[in-house]
């Protein structure tokens, strides 16, 4: 396979990311998260969202599910954090997409936990 085409593998997994952004309130959660100066409870995210705590965890399930955000349980509590490594991995993906860098820069981009 030429190493200038992104593969099949990486191609649904980066697409599971860009549905992960598809919903406004997962876009307002990763912002709040990013900006947040610490990890936030669902309850914080629910009071800074006016929405209700059930549809804020679905969404965090959500994002955790690719990834984006990650969980530190304290006590019987979540705290939710952004995960920084997909903060320098999804704008590559997006650039590697759209041909402005190539592709074989995605092996040095895989998010992990």
């Amino acid at each position: 396979m030429n190493a200038t085409i992104l593969d099949r593998t990486t191609a649904d997994e980066w697409a599971s990311w860009f549905r992960a952004l598809g919903d406004p309130t997962r876009v307002l959660i990763l912002h709040l998260l990013a900006n947040a100066k610490a990890p936030m409870t669902v309850g914080e995210l629910t009071e800074r969202l006016d929405v209700g705590q059930s549809t804020i965890s679905h969404h965090l399930a959500k994002l955790a599910d690719v990834r984006f955000v990650l969980a530190d349980q304290q006590g019987t509590s979540s705290l939710w954090r952004i995960n920084t490594k997909c903060l320098a991995c999804f704008p590559s993906a997006v650039d590697v997409v759209m041909g402005r860098i190539p592709a074989e820069f995605i092996n040095e981009t895989q998010v992990q936990q």
